[in-house]
């Protein structure tokens, strides 16, 4: 079975394709197919971005689509940065910048309080569009600066206590066992393994 993963992401991708390793699944992403269009994901929650992107995918390349949308909440931000995750310093989408951002914000915060998650929503949608969703979170601390050089986004500044470590420090291995993204990927496996069978079984 043919996968569309809907994102041009490669760190997303590169997660994705490894948690989704010995299912006998051939992954695509929006790098093979330049023609669509970016996306406008316009939604106000994780669950609608989510949503959107994988049914339009589907829609555009006929073939069964998984997207995620995800990011990070900030307890004393009020949820900030939330849906604005990836953008949250400007359209440009700068990690950089973002990570800058909520240092800035959070300048002065002491530790206990700066209590976090990353949140994903991932949506299949098989070939009739129909989409299933899955959940993940993962609970953490934001550091007061960046540790790490590994992962993506603001992974360096996500720490989780149990570990001593930031996202960015862990093995890929690690990560993807106790990441929002490997936990709400481990609620769709089934999803796809029906998929799959039902799609082998139009062919035979």
């Amino acid at each position: 079975m043919k996968l569309v993963l809907a994102t041009k992401n490669e760190g997303k991708i590169k997660e994705m394709t490894e948690l989704l390793a010995g299912q006998d699944i051939e992954i695509l992403s929006l790098a093979d197919f330049p023609e669509i269009e970016e996306i406008v994901e316009d939604g106000e929650t994780f669950r609608e971005n989510a949503i959107i992107k994988a049914t339009e995918v589907c829609m555009q390349t006929g073939l069964p689509t998984l997207a995620d949308d995800s990011g990070l909440e900030v307890d004393c931000l009020e949820g900030l940065p939330g849906v604005y995750s990836a953008r949250f310093a400007g359209e440009e989408r700068d990690n950089s910048a973002n990570k800058k951002k909520l240092l800035e914000l959070l300048e002065g915060v002491p530790a206990e309080e700066r209590t976090a998650r990353f949140k994903c929503i991932i949506a299949v949608a098989d070939t009739d569009c129909f989409v299933y969703i899955s959940e993940g979170t993962c609970e953490g601390l934001i550091t007061s600066e960046e540790r790490g050089d590994g992962g993506f986004g603001y992974d360096p500044l996500f720490y989780l206590p149990e570990y001593d470590k930031t996202f960015a420090e862990l093995d890929l291995e690690t990560k993807n066992k106790i990441s929002h993204r490997g936990k709400a990927l481990a609620g769709v496996l089934d999803i796809l393994s029906d998929l799959k069978k039902m799609m082998e079984e139009e062919e035979e």
